[in-house]
């Protein structure tokens, strides 16, 4: 699987209203503001993921793979630019875009400092790994997005969509360089579990950030709907759970979830985006 850069603009500060950032989704303000947490991640995570890759590749001597690298780097840099118009929507809208996005800068900074490089690839490893199961979900259960506004459901079925497409990239890097004994697999599971327990609780830290920002956003009602949403129906969160589980195995292997399938809709987005531009 060979992932190609695609510049898709979808002209967000001229498409929507910074008041429209929190009410995007029809299931309302928790529920727009869940996704939203998780883009104040996107600008300074991508970056992160493009320098662990980068760290490494003069040591890939597959053709292949040298390729393949140089479309997760430029399909990364795209989505952190996207992600970037999103989260100046946000600032617009009073919330604290810009104050979160420094957070994961400064915490992405110490990662570097402070651990090896192998740790940082295995860091990558593990968020590309939640990130395409997150994809999944969002590709695999159209309820997700359904009747959202159509800009931003392109915006997030895109990212889904190239997530998928180079799922497997970093972590073919990392079995090049490391292999696929025990001390590797030992790492790569340690850091999922590490970075998971330190990923999702930041993610509802800024959610609660943003809702105590957003003076639409009160009462318990919206609190039942995004409960509902991530737990039940669709259950967008439970439905990560068994394919999280997977990467425990030795043998594991991001195409393992073969869902190639959902890739047939990225030429239509591009034309769309391609003509409208």
């Amino acid at each position: 699987m060979q992932p190609v850069r695609r510049d898709l603009d979808f002209d967000l500060p001229n498409q929507l209203k910074p008041e429209d950032i929190g009410q995007w989704h029809p299931l309302g303000p928790h529920v727009s503001h869940f996704f939203n947490a998780l883009s104040l991640f996107f600008p300074e995570g991508e970056r992160f993921f493009i320098h662990s890759v980068r760290q490494y590749r003069s040591q890939i001597t597959d053709p292949a793979l040298q390729q393949a690298i140089s479309g997760f780097i430029g399909q990364e840099a795209m989505h952190g630019r996207e992600h970037v118009d999103f989260n100046k929507l946000m600032d617009q809208a009073g919330l604290p875009a810009t104050q979160l996005d420094k957070f994961v800068g400064r915490l992405l900074e110490r990662v570097k400092a402070r651990i090896p490089t192998s740790w940082q690839l295995g860091v990558t490893l593990a968020l590309e790994h939640f990130t395409a199961i997150l994809a999944n979900v969002l590709l695999s259960k159209p309820e997700v997005l359904a009747d959202a506004n159509p800009r931003m459901a392109d915006l997030w079925r895109w990212h889904a969509l190239e997530e998928t497409e180079h799922k497997a990239v970093a972590y073919d890097v990392y079995e090049q360089v490391f292999g696929r004994g025990f001390t590797a697999w030992l790492r790569r599971c340690f850091l999922l579990v590490a970075t998971t327990f330190i990923f999702l609780p930041l993610v509802f830290f800024f959610h609660v950030k943003i809702i105590k920002a957003d003076p639409k956003a009160r009462g318990l009602r919206g609190w039942g709907r995004l409960v509902n949403f991530l737990f039940f129906k669709p259950g967008s969160l439970r439905a990560i759970v068994l394919p999280w589980l997977d990467y425990f195995r030795p043998s594991f292997h991001p195409w393992m979830h073969d869902n190639r399938q959902y890739l047939t809709q990225i030429d239509g987005l591009n034309r769309a985006y391609n003509a409208a531009a």
